[in-house]
């Protein structure tokens, strides 16, 4: 299946598991340990969620400076996974730019933070 093509057809249910909400990033800081460059964040979820860490690979659009105060969009369902010496506990979503770089999925608008993405 190539990159473009749709991929398979899944229920609603399945969807509806993926618990993907918009934070705010309160905290962020070069992570040179990484195998390949990235950035550790932590990013605010609201108060029924709290505040998650993330590793991402958003070097070659995002310095750590610009990114405080930045709303982004996550998995935060996916159970922690170790990236190095950094504890990753959320998924930050993105999109591949022309040569393979993430950007990052972002709301248009301000919106709370906490927000279930539907």
């Amino acid at each position: 299946m190539s990159e473009t093509a749709p991929g398979r057809q899944i229920a609603y249910d399945d969807f509806a598991a993926v618990d993907i909400r918009v934070g705010r990033i309160t905290r962020a800081e070069p992570y040179p340990e990484a195998r390949r460059p990235a950035i550790k964040l932590w990013i605010d979820f609201g108060p029924e969620i709290g505040e998650r860490r993330s590793s991402a690979q958003i070097t070659a659009h995002y310095d750590p400076e610009t990114l405080i105060g930045k709303q982004v969009m996550g998995v935060v369902n996916f159970p922690p996974r170790q990236i190095g010496k950094f504890m990753s506990e959320v998924l930050v979503l993105g999109l591949p730019d022309p040569d393979g770089e993430v950007v990052l999925l972002v709301p248009d608008k301000d919106v709370p933070v906490g927000g279930r993405m539907y």
